[in-house]
């Protein structure tokens, strides 16, 4: 656990996975258990950070280099440790973030193909010894998710990545969820949205009675 009076949650997973109504769902049960829950997500969160995010998600002619994407991913997420999570967990309040570092090994490491060292270096930097709480991993076959995830809206620059670039994302983040298996719960995302909404109800009830 975080040595802070709140708690940290974050929702992982590849395109397409249902985080953002599942996100809804989860914050709702723990309002509904009087927490006072604070919505954010990354890259984004702040004024700036969300700039940060146009520039990493809008599709451009001139090519983004790997570590540029890096080192962008942790500048929007310092701005946002500092801004929003730190202070939030410091007053008590859940913090439920769409999307952490756990993204940043999956897609910049798996994805990109950048040594997951590199990252842990940037990870120690920015954040200190701050580690979520609880990661749910919604997963899914990766077909699955971009097929809807294409019926949402124009892809953005990652969304536009093959199909390979996603398979790799996803090996990543379950190669995380073996790594730390006690904070890092795997969820059935392609259950229907209430099996999958029970999976995630299970997980809180077990986080809150530790």
């Amino acid at each position: 656990m975080n040595k802070t009076l709140g708690r940290f949650i974050t929702v992982e997973g590849t395109e397409g996975v249902g985080k953002s109504t599942n996100i809804d769902f989860l914050a709702e049960s723990l309002r509904i258990r009087g927490k006072e829950v604070i919505l954010t997500r990354e890259p984004g969160g702040t004024p700036l950070a969300e700039e940060l995010r146009n520039i990493l998600l809008q599709p451009r002619e001139e090519r983004i280099s790997i570590e540029t994407e890096l080192l962008l991913m942790f500048a929007a997420r310092a701005q946002h440790l500092e801004n929003v999570i730190k202070p939030a967990l410091e007053r008590g309040a859940w913090v439920i973030s769409d999307r952490f570092t756990d993204a940043t090994f999956a897609y910049q490491g798996g994805g990109r193909g950048i040594p997951f060292h590199s990252i842990s270096v940037l990870e120690n930097l920015v954040q200190g010894p701050l580690r979520p709480d609880l990661t749910l991993l919604l997963d899914l076959p990766v077909e699955i998710g971009l097929r809807r995830a294409s019926q949402r809206s124009a892809p953005d620059r990652f969304e536009q990545e093959k199909v390979a670039f996603f398979e790799r994302v996803r090996q990543a983040y379950l190669q995380r969820a073996q790594q730390d298996p006690q904070r890092v719960k795997i969820i059935d995302a392609s259950q229907p949205l209430t099996d999958v909404q029970q999976q995630i109800g299970r997980q809180i009830t077990i986080f809150m009675r530790q």
